[in-house]
């Protein structure tokens, strides 16, 4: 298989999966080394494919079925415990979690695609945060950042919105 292949089928299994893959799990199923998946993407998205790495592996986004409607909120929170709470409350409202923005004083905006839209979603993000013992972006800037969340419709950005604000994750707009 030559690397035009190997690129066409990466994009084949990502398109055909039900959720994040692994480079190493590309890695194996191609027989080629993981940083040759790397460079595979790598190579992909300059040319256009959307292919997001999340924490989970790489994706290919699906958006909502019908018409989604896509915000950016800013919230507030310190503790680990507490990003479980403030991402389970969005997903159990019905709202997926594209990323997770700060405003760093020397970098500017540093953003991490999520891509969380259920439990299972979450559950996996935050073994892994508790795996790898990293510290969140948003611990670069005590606890403030932005998420972009899509939902279905307002209704259930206000059920989402009204339940942060509740729990004090909510940064209020004036």
């Amino acid at each position: 298989m030559d690397a035009n292949e190997r690129r066409e089928e990466i994009i084949r299994t990502l398109k055909m999966a039900q959720g994040p893959i692994k480079g190493t799990d590309l890695s194996e199923k191609l027989k080629v080394s993981r940083q040759v998946i790397v460079q595979d993407i790598a190579i992909l998205r300059a040319k256009g494919e959307d292919i997001l790495a999340t924490p989970q592996g790489y994706i290919i986004p699906k958006p909502f079925k019908g018409k989604a409607i896509t915000r950016t909120i800013a919230c507030v929170h310190q503790s680990n415990k507490e990003i479980e709470d403030e991402l389970k409350t969005i997903v159990d409202l019905g709202g997926r979690i594209i990323d997770v923005i700060v405003e760093h004083p020397l970098y500017g905006e540093i953003k991490s695609q999520l891509q969380i839209g259920s439990r299972h979603d979450l559950e996996l993000f935050m073994d892994s945060l508790e795996k790898t013992n990293a510290e969140p972006l948003s611990s670069l800037t005590g606890g403030v950042h932005l998420h972009t969340i899509e939902v279905e419709d307002e209704k259930a950005l206000e059920r989402i919105k009204n339940a942060l604000l509740g729990k004090n994750y909510l940064i209020k707009e004036d």
